[in-house]
């Protein structure tokens, strides 16, 4: 038994832990979890824990549903909006077959694989997300828009208590979950917030995503109030991204640092970019999963809706940001068009696998976008090379058929589930009448 497991066998005595949730991620990135009492937890880290995997969405078919969550220790967290006397912990699970193989339905190993290829490449890959998401009343008709709780703008500092104290506490209690914090501020939409995480590997970030969903939801609900990710829940208000700060270390290095280069960009930066670039239309059915993804990516909108990357330039796909163009260790790029809605194992581990691509092909970076790409015409974006992001759920589905990076990365099972799910997901949409169309149509048809 290794020290992190008696860590924890002895941490559930010491804290009167009664219950034990094993949390694990479907591939739709849902928040599945099963709660044990503490006797069965040192067995759960020896046999594990059987399930049926064909009840969660993506993981197996009936004839071979059944499936083992191991609990990886080093996530043993207190969950601290439960009573402290008797109270809850939780940790994220590997998912395995019986036999003890991995799951290749399990998104966690899904980024696991992509990893574990940086690591040949002798790379560590670090992650630093900015998380949009609404704050709204918690009552709404059916069919009708949700209320903001309030109206402010980009970094109002105002009277109201709601946004103030929601941040307050919901950082707080991240942080007792050993989840540091950069900042937090309200964001330019009405009722729409930012909280940006310290960066750490991929892994442990992707890990931290999931748990800040919860954390915020949980908070929200104490405080009346309801939070949600769903990247476009306004007509007329911005959506919420999960820009995402990307680093490759080689041990203490900074490999996209070169103090001799311009920008301070090192050839492998550039490459890495160039990857991202080259691959973004295929990874956007991952990076943005939902339909209504595509109401965010929309032309003129602060989103980024056109394949470019620049420095100071905000309508780019991908930017390098200049805040500390000398510090070797803060080099790094931003991959601006993930939103908050998507599964972080999976975007990361195809914009991981899009990078690196670049390196290992050392792709030319093209021409740096430093105009506002989306008040360019068509003529002009076309003359510069610069290409659209899918316009649509469909049409990113349609560029995800195609590529081979994604397919790879995600495997076969995860590759066909997914496209299998967002097809029928379009379907679905495409015949539900909206009220748009009832509003602008109706009354004149």
């Amino acid at each position: 038994m290794d020290k992190q497991t008696e860590y924890v066998l002895r941490s559930l005595e010491e804290r009167d832990v009664r219950f034990v949730r094993l949390w694990f991620t479907d591939v739709l990135g849902y928040l599945k979890s099963v709660a044990i009492a503490p006797a069965e937890l040192e067995g759960a880290f020896d046999e594990g824990i059987g399930f049926d995997g064909s009840a969660v969405e993506g993981f197996a078919r009936v004839y071979e549903s059944d499936m083992v969550a191991h609990p990886d220790p080093s996530t043993f967290q207190l969950l601290p909006w439960r009573e402290e006397a008797g109270g809850t912990a939780r940790m994220f699970c590997d998912i395995r077959h019986p036999d003890g193989s991995p799951s290749w339905a399990d998104p966690r190993y899904v980024l696991k694989r992509a990893l574990s290829r940086a690591s040949d490449m002798g790379y560590t890959f670090y992650c630093h997300p900015e998380i949009e998401f609404f704050l709204i009343e918690p009552d709404r008709q059916p069919g009708a828009e949700p209320t903001p709780i309030d109206y402010s703008g980009y970094f109002d500092h105002t009277a109201q208590p709601h946004g103030t104290d929601f941040r307050r506490a919901a950082i707080t209690m991240l942080e007792q979950m050993g989840i540091s914090v950069e900042f937090s501020h309200h964001e330019a939409g009405a009722g729409q917030q930012e909280i940006d995480l310290r960066y750490a590997d991929a892994l442990s970030m992707a890990d931290n995503i999931m748990t800040f969903r919860v954390v915020v939801k949980e908070v929200a609900m104490s405080k009346g109030v309801r939070a949600t990710f769903m990247p476009k829940p306004f007509t007329d208000e911005p959506g919420s991204g999960m820009h995402t700060h990307m680093s490759l270390f080689e041990g203490d290095n900074n490999v996209f640092h070169d103090a001799s280069a311009e920008y301070n960009l090192s050839k492998t930066g550039r490459h890495f970019i160039a990857g991202l670039l080259s691959h973004a239309a295929e990874i956007t059915a991952v990076t943005n999963q939902f339909v209504n993804s595509y109401k965010r990516l929309v032309h003129g909108d602060e989103a980024p809706s056109f394949i470019s990357w620049g420095r100071n330039n905000r309508s780019a796909l991908v930017r390098v940001p200049m805040y500390k163009p000398t510090k070797g260790s803060s080099a790094r790029v931003e991959l601006r068009s993930i939103d908050s809605a998507a599964n972080p194992y999976l975007a990361y581990a195809l914009a991981l696998s899009a990078g690196l691509d670049g390196i290992e092909r050392e792709l030319e970076l093209p021409a740096e976008a430093e105009d506002d790409v989306s008040s360019l015409t068509d003529r002009e974006r076309k003359m510069l090379g610069i290409k659209t992001l899918p316009r649509s759920l469909e049409e990113a589905i349609q560029v995800m058929e195609g590529s081979e990076l994604v397919a790879e990365t995600l495997g076969t099972h995860v590759f066909e589930f997914f496209l299998r799910n967002k097809r029928a997901e379009f379907d679905a949409y495409r015949h539900r009448v909206t009220a748009y169309e009832l509003d602008t149509m109706l009354p004149n048809l």
